[in-house]
């Protein structure tokens, strides 16, 4: 349509030269004495045309001539421009590649462009971010390569372009944050926790809460030995959902289970208790571990029962919820505070020993708590049937040696013998 349109106005142009040339009598005098001139107005008119044409032609390749300098510069100013980005790439590359000498010289070539460009007064836009990444890159190269000291003067002068005034203003805040946590995580690789806390401390509130910011810190808690806060670090990932479920409960159980083991006394384990949320204290393993370092501190066996109590019910509740291992460790930590038991939790024990009368290892329990109580028949009638079925060796010799100290007690030393070999023998 445009070109039809430009065709249409063409031919007017044309049809109205046409008129206006064909019908044109008037004629131009020149007078120069003693000579006179007489030219076509047509012709004059045609004349002053090209002569304009040629004055704008002229004109334009006078200034193209004069511009060649200003061009001639501002070639070779993008051609170094071309080369600094050429450099900062070839650096991420071989940085990527595994090439550290070879990325650290690419990232110093970057810096050396950048540094001409500003001094030939053609400093990039964006020379804060372009300088501060060149000297992350070199960092990174440098502490593959072992070289801290080096490594520690680029991340210092990386920082420095987040300090300085001038190119705050051009300078993102996630760049010296970016630099931040590469440094955390440089210490740790140094095995310096506390430095790489440090720096994570450095960060702005927001920027402490990341995914990566938190995946650190929680390395470097454990790194620390500090298993509240890699507890407390490991909930905010678990909830920010930077884990699987079955990863974060087993993150969380070890980190629960390293809180409970650094216990030096019961006021300290009760307090590493109260600190566990609901669901952490129903772990079984947690449960179980708390109960037994309680017993072994000569803590109360009743406070251990009671820290066992959900995971007990549950294991009744549930028999095939929980794996035969941990049904073991269940039974020899309530066997360890059954000293005092009471007749709530014979009761238990009893009742869920009825309610699955094959189990052996619930046998076994059960006769353990009687024999407690004193209730030496039926002791002896339930680690009798647990002894002859356990398939754990552990259960399997207390099993035998607790039939043999009963043996003893009646006056019967042959059984007693027995018992005591069978104890000695095993059960492989």
């Amino acid at each position: 349509m445009r070109a039809a349109l430009w065709l249409l106005a063409l031919f007017g142009i044309a049809a109205a030269v046409a008129l206006f040339a064909g019908n044109n009598q008037g004629t131009v005098t020149l007078f120069w004495p003693p000579t006179r001139i007489d030219l076509s107005l047509n012709l004059v008119l045609l004349a002053l045309g090209l002569l304009f044409v040629v004055l704008h032609l002229a004109l334009r390749a006078l200034a193209a001539l004069f511009s060649l300098p200003i061009q001639a510069r501002q070639w070779r100013l993008q051609q170094k421009e071309r080369a600094l980005h050429a450099a900062l790439l070839d650096a991420m590359v071989q940085l990527l590649a595994g090439r550290f000498s070879r990325a650290r010289r690419a990232a110093q070539a970057a810096l050396a462009q950048e540094r001409m460009l500003a001094a030939l007064e053609a400093p990039l836009p964006q020379a804060p971010q372009v300088r501060a990444l060149a000297h992350l890159l070199a960092a990174e190269a440098a502490q593959s390569l072992q070289d801290q000291p080096g490594r520690d003067a680029h991340l210092h002068q990386a920082l420095q372009e987040g300090d300085d005034a001038r190119a705050a203003a051009g300078l993102a805040p996630e760049t010296r944050e970016g630099v931040q946590l590469r440094a955390a995580r440089w210490a740790l690789e140094d095995r310096d926790p506390a430095a790489s806390l440090a720096r994570l401390a450095e960060l702005p509130q927001g920027a402490q809460r990341r995914t990566l910011a938190l995946r650190l810190r929680l390395k470097a808690a454990r790194q620390a030995g500090r298993p509240q806060d890699a507890l407390d670090t490991a909930r905010l990932l678990a909830k920010h959902r930077a884990f699987s479920a079955g990863a974060a409960a087993s993150i969380l159980r070890g980190l629960a289970a390293d809180l409970i083991g650094q216990a030096h006394d019961t006021g300290q384990l009760r307090q590493a208790w109260a600190r566990l949320e609901p669901a952490e204290r129903e772990i079984p393993e947690v449960a179980i571990q708390a109960a037994q370092r309680m017993i072994a501190l000569g803590g109360e066996p009743a406070t251990a029962r009671a820290w066992l109590l959900p995971v007990w019910e549950r294991a009744v509740a549930q028999p095939r919820a929980m794996d035969e291992g941990l049904r073991i460790k269940l039974a020899r930590a309530l066997e360890a505070s059954l000293d005092t038991v009471d007749a709530d939790w014979l009761a238990r024990i009893e009742a869920a020993q009825r309610a699955d009368p094959r189990n052996a290892t619930l046998q076994y329990l059960a006769g353990m708590a009687c024999m407690r109580r004193q209730l030496w028949g039926k002791a002896q009638q339930l680690l009798a049937q647990a002894g002859t079925a356990l398939q754990d060796a552990e259960l399997h010799r207390r099993a035998w040696s607790a039939l043999a100290e009963l043996a003893e007690m009646q006056g019967d030393p042959a059984r007693a013998a027995e018992a005591w070999k069978q104890a000695a023998l095993g059960r492989g």
